[in-house]
């Protein structure tokens, strides 16, 4: 696979995997292991990128896309039983099979709700919404890649929160992106973490 090569020069092979998803297993994918600050594991889409995305004139150029979630160190992503973990695999698979049978695109800023009507993605991660997002922490390590006929691209799936989405629908992803860095809030997914509008405890 041409993008697992390119990654292996990247990162090094031993940072690099093939994998089926173990729910799916039609759907290939990949596990990145990176070490920064502090370690993370990438779950990225395999073979997304093959699909061109029939973007609107403003995007052309970004056509293909892989999507990945960022993984803390404590995620176990090989207990398959625990819902709280394993949701990856079942989210993972059904935005690359939405965007696929839609013969629809993602871009970032693009939002999708878990359900109609909205439940929270799992008992601990209570956020309703996902948002694509290009790489915050992992800016540098999953910049563009080249290849010989395209340039792939790659968007973050971002749990939110429903004032987090209302925001965004009102001032725009920019200001929301702003937002979320102001708070330190970045696509590594953090089961613990609060709305990025919440107000914080001051002490005096």
């Amino acid at each position: 696979m041409e993008l697992t090569k390119l990654f292996e020069q990247r990162f090094g092979s031993h940072r690099v995997k093939e994998i089926t998803n173990p729910l799916h297993p039609d759907q290939p994918l990949l596990l990145l292991f990176l070490e920064l600050d502090v370690p993370v594991t990438v779950l990225m889409t395999a073979s997304l990128s093959d699909y061109r995305m029939p973007v609107l004139e403003k995007w052309v150029g970004r056509e293909f896309n892989e999507i990945f979630f960022c993984l803390p160190a404590y995620w176990d992503f090989d207990d398959l039983q625990n819902p709280n973990f394993s949701w990856i695999y079942t989210w993972i698979y059904k935005l690359e099979r939405f965007v696929r049978d839609r013969n629809t695109w993602y871009g970032p800023g693009h939002t999708i709700p878990t359900a109609n009507p909205e439940v929270p993605i799992s008992d601990l991660m209570q956020q309703e919404y996902f948002i694509f997002l290009d790489p915050m922490l992992l800016e540098r390590e999953l910049a563009p890649i080249s290849m010989q006929d395209k340039t792939v691209y790659f968007l973050s799936i971002v749990p939110i929160f429903g004032d987090e989405l209302d925001f965004k629908m009102g001032k725009g992803t920019q200001k929301f992106v702003r937002k979320l860095i102001q708070r330190n809030i970045d696509e590594k997914l953090d089961d613990y973490r609060k709305s990025a509008l919440s107000s914080r405890l001051r002490f005096f």
